[in-house]
């Protein structure tokens, strides 16, 4: 029996190897166990299940249900692949006890996952998780198949995208979005967010084209994640063909990445400073803001020049939704591209960040070349980099305590003020400068971030953070 650890967002692992039917049962089982010995307050033994394009993903699904059914529990399936955001608004709203998403999000194809969803409609806390991993086995599998759960309604098929629709329509001001004849792309990536805008925007003066829209398992030959290495074909037919802006989803839907009209890849910091100002300047808002500590600290320059709080949190959305939860956020984000906005459930929304995006080229009617020019004269240059690299996984804990405690004198010419070692090890130098070193929570890799005045500076510093690797290998 395979060793099932759960990451940052649940459970990972490559189909036939570790991601089996008998494995998923023993997770689904032990998802019931907690959640029939734990109910939540205000709502019913009810779970909402979705599922991605992957390969295997319906069927992976349709057995969650089969075992949630088995264990009494009531469950809402998706009738298609489904964005997550959408899942996670159902088990708000239906007020059910928790949901699960069958993805692996922006991972190669060769893997699925199994993505806890809380009552509250966000990620499961770390607590959730460690809770269900402890329940692993603790009793035999119980199963109605799919056909018997059907009759007595134990399982009920539903089509959650149209709720999903009509939620984020009302978040934004959708007349003005309407009105606004902008001309919008989006690179889908081969994932479920494929079609959304177009039945979003249908009726209205905005234009739509959807690439990579097609129904493939493989992905295309990429990995569904919203980055500049996956945007070749995408980004030369914008260069044919230009747009206003071009919204690039990962393969379930949650997260974000762009380009410009051109074909230009804008980073997912750009956007969250982008929207941030939006909804400072042009909606008025207020709030703390939260972010995850990978993300560019433009964001610190917006708050400090706004008199803005900032909280800032380990990486992965479900710290960022615990705060959301708390109340009080104006946004919520993470480098990866995942988004969260206030007025809605506290998760990470590729579709709302769209419109959001379309929202603000709406209000402000200018080229989004031209908001990033003036964001850069405002609040200065911030060049981003990462690199992924292979690491045993036998010597990432010596790494991390070596970066500890061993902290570099500098970061090329700035002297290192501050070292956070909370999640990874993050080194801040005084020019505001910072490299950090963090293992991936769901794959056997270690990355390295780093943020300067200049790109080259920032790729140089990733390069010193490879040879920090190599005096611990």
């Amino acid at each position: 029996m395979s060793n099932i650890k759960f990451g940052t967002d649940g459970w990972r692992a490559v189909i036939a190897e570790g991601f089996t039917f008998a494995n998923l049962e023993r997770v689904a089982q032990a998802t019931a166990d907690y959640w029939k010995q734990n109910p939540v307050p205000g709502t019913s033994q009810r779970v909402i299940v979705g599922y991605d394009r992957r390969f295997l993903s319906d069927q992976f699904a349709c057995r969650t249900a089969e075992v949630l059914a088995g264990n009494g529990i009531e469950v809402i399936l998706t009738e298609e692949p489904t964005p997550t955001p959408a899942v996670s608004l159902a088990v708000r709203e239906r007020k059910a006890v928790g949901g699960v998403m069958i993805t692996a999000s922006h991972n190669p194809a060769a893997f699925n996952g199994f993505k806890l969803k809380a009552h509250y409609g966000g990620s499961a806390d770390p607590g959730l998780c460690q809770d269900v991993e402890a329940l692993l086995d603790k009793n035999p599998v119980q199963i109605t198949p799919f056909n018997k759960a059907l009759k007595p309604r134990w399982v009920a098929i539903r089509n959650l995208r149209e709720p999903h629709y009509a939620a984020v329509k009302k978040l934004v001001d959708f007349p003005l979005i309407a009105k606004s004849r902008l001309k919008f792309a989006h690179e889908a990536l081969f994932g479920v967010g494929a079609g959304c805008f177009d039945a979003l925007l249908a009726g209205t003066t905005c234009s739509v084209t959807t690439l990579n829209a097609a129904h493939d398992v493989n992905f295309g030959g990429i990995n569904p994640e919203p980055i500049a290495k996956n945007y070749g074909l995408s980004s030369a037919f914008l260069r044919r063909h230009p747009h206003d802006l071009c919204l690039v989803t990962d393969g379930d839907a949650d997260r974000v990445g762009g380009m410009d009209g051109h074909g230009n890849a804008l980073s997912t910091h750009q956007l969250i400073c982008l929207l941030l100002r939006h909804f400072i300047v042009n909606r008025k808002a207020t709030g703390r803001v939260v972010k995850a500590l990978t993300t560019t600290s433009m964001v610190d320059r917006i708050c400090e020049r706004y008199g803005l709080e900032l909280v800032e949190t380990g990486v992965g959305f479900k710290y960022i939704c615990a705060e959301m939860i708390k109340g009080n956020v104006l946004l919520g984000f993470e480098e990866s591209g995942g988004i969260g906005f206030p007025g809605h459930v506290p998760e990470r929304d590729g579709i709302l960040a769209g419109l959001m995006l379309l929202e603000m080229l709406a209000a402000e009617r200018k080229p989004i070349s031209r908001l990033l020019a003036d964001l850069g004269k405002e609040f200065g240059p911030h060049h981003y980099a990462r690199v992924d690299t292979r690491f045993p996984l036998e010597k990432r804990a010596a790494l991390m305590e070596f970066c500890k405690t061993k902290p570099p004198v500098k970061l090329l010419r700035s002297p290192v003020r501050d070292v956070k070692s909370y999640d990874g090890v993050k080194f801040v130098a005084a020019d505001g400068s910072w490299l950090m070193l963090r293992g991936s929570g769901t794959e056997p890799i270690l990355r390295i971030y780093a943020e300067a005045r200049s790109q080259s500076d920032a790729e140089r510093l990733t390069q010193l953070g490879l040879a920090i690797t190599r005096r611990v290998q």
